[in-house]
């Protein structure tokens, strides 16, 4: 009987112990989650959230690319050969725009034969058209170019191309088609210029996490970018990505002032920019957040100036021009950079007058540019990250 016993109190101990062991790899294996949940933590605290905002077309996907260039790997083969459909479908979008055009301008003004296409250049021109309204756009072949080029160098063409600011043409039209033979070669690979110029509109939400490497590798910053579809039905998808940013980059094209929306071609693009900079502005999310506009598109805008007086948008409607050449660039933009800066403060309360407030000059398609303006956001985050520690 007391061998019974003895067993049972044996085989007793020995369950004990296994279980005691049990709970002891559950607690480590607890303690562990926990380790790695509090390791994440504290690097999710350390990265610096931005969002991308900004009007359709303002140039904000470029910068995004640029980042990407910039501040990652870049584009891998297999990316870049994904841009060839995307690119070849800007380049018959372009023509179908610009030959509708011409034909909507032939009917619409009275003595306009010069929007007229030859007669050599008619049926190709109504071929090309149909071919840019489909869905799946074939390939871009050494016949094709040479079809589109015939269209391209049309002087109806031409005529309505530089009338381009009333029909949606896109910027990327001159680029592409002065390098329409290479992108039609056989074994073309988009290089990175090319993805710069490529247009497509985003949708949804995407992000790219980076750290300037090399300017600022002692600071130690991570950043992640948020870039969101800036066209009206698209602007929804932004709400919920409006808490916990850092900063607020938002992309204002100052050359398209006398540009429609491609939503609706009833309204201004600048004036829908102002309106859309105003709502953002007033966010009570947004009330200690940092802002950085960057005035893009000055490439344009400079070309653009001196041809088109900058008072034929409602808002700037009082400006007054001094002089001529780069004078008067120069005047133009100082003008547009303080009705900017007007707005911001018109829509700042005393709540909000502590926020970090900066507006840069930007063309999203110079690379030395770009890399420049987040090196000076950069070294402004970083300073009010140190004021807001106290430490400065």
């Amino acid at each position: 009987m007391l061998d019974i016993i003895v067993q049972n109190m044996g085989l007793l101990c020995s369950r004990h112990k296994r279980g005691n062991q049990a709970n002891t790899e559950e607690d480590e294996h607890a303690a562990e989650i926990e380790r790695r949940i509090e390791q994440e933590t504290k690097a999710e605290k350390h990265i610096q959230k931005l969002l991308l905002l900004g009007a359709g077309e303002s140039g904000k996907s470029t910068i995004f690319k640029q980042i990407k260039l910039l501040f990652q790997t870049g584009f891998d083969e297999r990316e870049l050969q994904s841009y060839t459909s995307v690119i070849h479908a800007n380049v018959y979008q372009t023509i179908k725009i610009l030959h509708d055009g011409a034909k909507e301008l032939a009917l619409s003004e009275a003595g306009s034969s010069k929007y007229g296409l030859s007669d050599d250049n008619k049926e190709i021109g109504e071929k090309l058209s149909e071919i840019g309204g489909r869905l799946d756009y074939p390939r871009l072949t050494e016949e094709l170019v040479k079809d589109i080029l015939k269209i391209w160098r049309d002087p109806a063409i031409q005529e309505t191309y530089a009338r381009g600011n009333e029909l949606q043409v896109p910027d990327c039209a001159d680029y592409f088609m002065e390098n329409l033979q290479r992108l039609s070669e056989a074994d073309y690979i988009p290089t990175k210029e090319d993805v710069l110029h490529a247009r497509v509109r985003t949708t949804g939400v995407v992000e790219i996490q980076f750290s300037p490497v090399g300017e600022n590798k002692k600071s130690g910053e991570v950043y992640r970018l948020y870039d969101v579809g800036g066209q009206r039905n698209e602007r929804r998808k932004w709400i919920h990505l409006f808490d916990g940013v850092t900063a607020v980059i938002f992309c204002a094209a100052i050359s398209e002032y006398d540009q429609t929306l491609f939503e609706d071609e009833n309204k201004n693009r600048m004036m829908e920019t102002k309106e859309l900079f105003e709502w953002v502005l007033k966010q009570k999310c947004f009330e200690k957040t940092s802002f950085m506009l960057f005035l893009n598109k000055f490439d344009i805008f400079e070309k653009k100036v001196s041809k088109v007086p900058l008072n034929v948008c409602e808002w700037f409607k009082d400006y007054q021009p001094v002089s001529t050449g780069k004078q008067e660039v120069e005047h133009a933009y100082e003008f547009v950079k303080k009705k900017f800066e007007e707005l911001y403060y018109q829509n700042v309360t005393c709540d909000h007058q502590d926020r970090v407030f900066k507006i840069y000059r930007t063309t999203a398609l110079d690379q030395k540019l770009v890399k420049k303006t987040f090196k000076l956001v950069d070294e402004t985050l970083r300073r009010r990250n140190l004021f807001e520690a106290g430490l400065l």
